[in-house]
């Protein structure tokens, strides 16, 4: 299936996981719209909407650079607007903008929970909310979200429950979207790594340079978030996919090209 010429929606699409998704489907000929809150360049996290553009047009895709607070719902329905407009419709979305703090109850401030929930939860709804009347129109159109399966075990709670109640809303989120947009034959999967990902978030927030190179490249999602978008709308949807899965079954299962470091031992990623 071709993404050429399709209208692909991308929130935190200036850096990391979503810079790799955009880059990937870009490269097929699609349209990326790239929406995040960088238009200065922060020294730590590195790119803007409008470097990341670039690359997504140098790639061979057609890019729009858009900037956008997905705590803000007019911002949200602006950006969407300005999607239409350029593309004339949207195809897929990827919710992929995310915030993250790992503390326990008592370490975790209210203003960090809010975020937590106003970027992963409330932000996610509204930005799915508001995409799909153009999803209903789109050409086998998915909805692809950054998540985890819902995994029962204590001990993803007991460390830092503010986050697991974000991201197992999201992950509830998109089970729930899956079967109200299924008559519409909209897809809506969740996606996440077996391993840590070497993004800002892990070299900045969680383990340093150490961990970074004990994870995968980003590229690793883009792959995995190709072959998933490439599937039939009407059959694929309703699934919390693992990345290492996805590729297993399209006879992917050589992964060492995606290591930052070359036979360093790998750490696995929160949920599995």
């Amino acid at each position: 299936m071709s993404f050429k010429n399709k209208t692909v929606f991308i929130t935190g699409a200036s850096r990391g996981i979503g810079k790799a998704i955009a880059l990937k489907l870009a490269a097929e000929g699609a349209n990326i719209v790239v929406a995040a809150k960088s238009v200065e360049e922060n020294p730590k996290l590195g790119g803007t909407i409008f470097s990341a553009a670039e690359e997504m047009e140098k790639a061979g895709g057609n890019a729009l650079a858009v900037q956008l607070d997905i705590r803000d719902e007019e911002q949200i329905k602006q950006a969407v607007e300005k999607t239409v407009d350029a593309f004339g419709g949207i195809d897929i979305l990827i919710n992929n903008a995310s915030a993250i703090q790992l503390t326990n109850t008592e370490q975790t401030e209210a203003k960090r929970f809010d975020l937590m929930h106003d970027i992963n939860v409330r932000g996610t709804f509204l930005m799915t909310k508001h995409c799909i009347p153009h999803l209903k129109k789109g050409n086998n159109a998915h909805i692809l979200t950054l998540s985890p399966p819902l995994n029962m075990d204590l001990k993803w709670f007991k460390n830092h429950i503010a986050y697991t109640l974000s991201k197992y809303n999201m992950s509830m989120m998109t089970l729930g979207w899956s079967e109200e947009l299924k008559q519409y034959g909209v897809a809506a999967n969740a996606l996440w790594p077996r391993t840590t990902i070497d993004t800002a978030a892990v070299r900045n927030l969680l383990g340093g340079d150490a961990l970074a190179k004990m994870s995968r490249k980003p590229e690793i999602i883009a792959d995995a978030a190709y072959y998933i978008l490439n599937k039939p709308s009407a059959e694929c949807t309703g699934n919390a996919f693992i990345d290492e899965d996805v590729l297993a079954k399209e006879g992917i299962t050589d992964l060492s090209a995606y290591a930052v470091m070359p036979g360093a031992q790998l750490y696995n990623d929160l949920f599995l």
